[in-house]
């Protein structure tokens, strides 16, 4: 109580005021609180957000490379090649690799 008549001049204001500003302190420590309380609530819904976000986008990855997997298959690529492009397997001494010498592998 002496610190708080030490910031005021001396005189009856000050004395009147001492309890009001005290009472003030403590209503804006208690509105302190509660907003902190609140921005931690807001805080960790937001976290929950993204977890769930997250979740989702690795489970939509993981579908993505299983579907991938699936098209890249070697038998059904060469099933697509003799159907839609009409490719056909090659065939012995159809491919021959070439170096600087010469014919390298010949199969």
């Amino acid at each position: 109580m002496t610190a708080i008549k030490n910031m005021f001049p001396k005189g009856d204001r000050a004395e009147e005021l001492a309890p009001f500003l005290s009472l003030m302190i403590v209503v804006a420590m208690l509105f302190a609180v509660v907003f902190c309380k609140m921005e931690l609530r807001r805080v960790g819904y937001s976290v929950l957000k993204l977890t769930r976000e997250e979740r989702q986008m690795r489970d939509l990855e993981r579908q993505q490379s299983i579907m991938l997997a699936k098209i890249t298959r070697p038998d059904r690529l060469q099933s697509v090649a003799e159907a839609r492009l009409t490719l056909k397997r090659a065939e012995t001494g159809q491919i021959i690799q070439m170096t600087e010498r010469g014919v390298a592998l010949r199969e």
